[in-house]
């Protein structure tokens, strides 16, 4: 697929993925209007299409700021990735601004995953972005095969794919429970009060539409009924919105990875390095440490796990083995919303292109 055929189909995604916004935040407006039409109604905004306009445009608001900004902290937080400066990494800040040069873009920030895990990853932003790598990656990998995996992850930001991708594993997360949001955020001695503000406050505007006394018995249990409906049918909503945004993820991340590959091997002239760190780094990932026949089903197994975060990355197995992940986190449900390419069939590609270059030159 060509880089132009990618673009459209980035585009396209993007477009969607804020069509399904907008469809997102209507239905959380229609779902709290009974909650909040008396507010509306006593700030001066009577109509019930004024309403909708003035709560659609705030709950929009709020959902891309947490897709762009919050969801780039929870990446982050979840690959254990923390940005660092030149001072502390001069070398590696040396080699992404030298490679940023070739693709004429902007140095993006750079985070260190502290992982022995050998992986990388693309967080899109609305300014330069960031590009998360491990120790494991930075030991692991020759120089030449170092700087092919910075300029593969240096594409995903100059193509803007990253960025459509972090906003599209949003909604899928909510449903796969891995994103709480702002919960994990707040210090543990606060969460209990600002819980139990919540409900009060929810408690209050039921009372616009109770039909019972608010301190009774059945004015309460009205109030358990329509907070029950309310989250019940957002749920609905939010999987059923979910749907289309995996597989418009999944589409678009097989070609994103293709089109990376390439851009990286024009930018640092070696496709063979991507190919040879593909080849090792695929390799890394699924030797086990121990023999599972010698060591019985209580050794977990340590080939990696799957996750949202995991299919971000340039090889879609994250950060962590399987025996850093608990048994209860393991058997947890996920939703994945990227799907790559198998790496025999990148190396294949890779394989070609050097052909074709080896051509070019002579």
């Amino acid at each position: 697929m060509s880089a132009v055929t990618t673009g459209r189909q980035i585009g396209g995604t993007l477009a969607a993925i804020l069509a399904i916004n907008v469809v997102f935040s209507l239905a959380v407006v229609a779902l709290l209007d009974p909650w909040t039409a008396a507010l509306w109604t006593h700030l001066g905004v009577r109509s019930t299409l004024g309403r909708y306009a003035l709560s659609g445009f705030l709950v929009l608001l709020v959902l891309c700021w947490v897709q762009i900004v919050y969801t780039r902290q929870e990446l982050l937080a979840e690959a254990a990735a923390e940005t660092v400066d030149e001072s502390m990494y001069p070398a590696l800040h040396a080699r992404v601004t030298r490679l940023s040069a070739g693709f004429d873009m902007a140095p993006p920030a750079v985070a260190i995953a502290s992982s022995e895990v050998p992986n990388s990853l693309a967080i899109g932003d609305l300014r330069s972005g960031t590009i998360v790598v491990s120790d494991g990656l930075l030991e692991s990998l020759e120089p030449a095969e170092l700087d092919a995996v910075l300029a593969h992850e240096l594409a995903h930001l100059k193509n803007r794919d990253a960025l459509v991708l972090t906003l599209a594993s949003f909604l899928p997360a909510l449903v796969a429970d891995e994103r709480v949001v702002f919960g994990k955020r707040l210090p543990a001695w606060t969460r209990p009060y600002v819980y139990t503000l919540a409900i009060m406050g929810g408690y209050v505007l039921a009372s616009t539409f109770i039909d019972a006394p608010l301190l009774s018995v059945s004015g309460f249990g009205q109030f358990i009924v329509a907070g029950a409906i309310t989250i019940v049918l957002g749920g609905v909503v939010l999987g059923v919105l979910a749907a289309p945004v995996v597989f418009l993820s999944r589409r678009l991340s097989r070609a994103r990875e293709f089109v990376a590959d390439r851009a990286s091997a024009h930018v640092t002239g070696d496709p063979a390095a991507l190919a040879s760190a593909l080849e090792r780094l695929d390799g890394m990932a699924t030797v086990p440490s121990e023999d599972a026949r010698l060591a019985g089903d209580t050794v977990p197994s340590r080939l990696p796990r799957y996750r949202g975060l995991d299919g971000m990355c340039f090889l879609p197995h994250g950060f962590e083995w399987r025996s850093q992940v608990s048994a209860e986190d393991d058997d947890a449900f996920h939703v994945e919303t990227r799907s790559h390419p198998p790496t025999e069939e990148r190396i294949v590609q890779l394989q070609k292109l050097a052909a074709e270059l080896e051509t070019t030159v002579s």
